[in-house]
C-alpha cells in the first residue's frame, strides 16, 4: 500500500524482455540500508518486489500484467521514474490511498504553465473515467493529486511548483503516456451496488430491494 507521495525520481539503467515479461533496474539515491528483497516499491505508480539489490541499483522482475497494464515496457535507459516505498502502519497518510495496481494508461491531452503551476489535461478510456470526480484523487505515475474537473472523454489536474519539483511531471507534454490508477474506494463501491452475489443471486442495490426489506 502506498499514499501517492514520491521519495525519490530513479533512473532507469536497464529493461530486459524475458518472453512476456521483464526485468527491470533502476538507480536510486533512496538509502540502500533501508531495502531489502521482498520489499515493495511502486515504480511510476506501479508496485514491484526488489528481487536483488547492488550498491544504489534496485532491480525488479515485471509481470505481462504489468507490462499490458502499463507504460513499463516503454521504458529506456536514461528515463527517470517515480518511486515510492510502501507506507509503515506508522506512516502519515499524505496523500491518499495507493496500491500501486494500474488501471490504464492515460495520453496527455494538454499543458500549459500559469503563476508557475501545471495544468494538464489527460485523455483516458471511457471504462476508467467513471471512477475519476471532480475534487477526488487519483494517483497520475504514482503521484497522488486532486482532480480539477471531468470532461467527457478527459480530465484535468493542476501541478503545484513543489510537486513538479518533485517528481518526473515536470518533464511530461502532450502525447506522452502516463500510469492511471483511480481511486479503489469508487470500485468497491461500484462492485457494491452492481456486482453477483452468492448462489446465484443477483447482487446490487436496487430501489426494489430497498423497499423490500424496509429502507423505503
Amino acid at each position: 500500500m502506498f499514499t501517492g507521495l514520491i521519495e525519490d525520481v530513479g533512473k532507469v539503467q536497464k529493461l530486459e524482455r524475458r518472453g512476456n515479461s521483464a526485468k527491470l533496474a533502476i538507480e536510486t539515491a533512496l538509502p540502500a540500508a533501508e531495502f531489502q528483497v521482498g520489499d515493495s516499491v511502486a515504480v511510476n505508480g506501479a508496485c514491484l518486489t526488489v528481487t536483488s539489490m547492488a550498491g544504489s541499483l534496485l532491480s525488479f522482475d515485471v509481470s505481462p500484467e504489468t507490462l499490458d497494464r502499463s507504460g513499463l515496457g516503454r521504458l529506456t535507459p536514461g528515463d527517470q521514474v517515480n518511486l515510492e516505498r510502501a507506507m509503515r502502519l506508522s506512516d502519515r497518510l499524505g496523500g491518499h490511498i495507493v496500491t500501486g495496481h494500474i488501471d490504464c494508461v492515460a495520453t496527455i491531452a494538454a499543458r500549459r504553465e500559469e503563476s508557475g503551476n501545471i495544468l494538464f489535461s489527460f485523455r483516458i478510456p471511457s471504462e476508467n473515467l467513471r471512477y475519476i470526480i471532480e475534487k477526488g484523487s487519483v494517483a497520475i505515475d504514482g503521484i497522488s493529486l486532486t482532480v480539477n474537473n471531468v470532461a467527457m472523454d478527459s480530465f484535468s489536474v493542476n501541478i503545484i511548483p513543489h510537486t513538479s519539483q518533485m517528481t518526473t511531471l515536470r518533464f511530461k507534454k502532450p502525447g506522452d503516456k502516463v500510469n492511471i490508477e483511480t481511486d479503489i474506494i469508487g470500485k468497491y463501491v461500484e462492485r457494491l451496488l452492481t456486482g453477483s452475489g452468492s448462489a446465484g443471486e443477483s447482487g446490487g442495490i436496487s430501489l426494489k430491494k430497498l423497499m423490500e426489506n424496509g429502507f423505503v
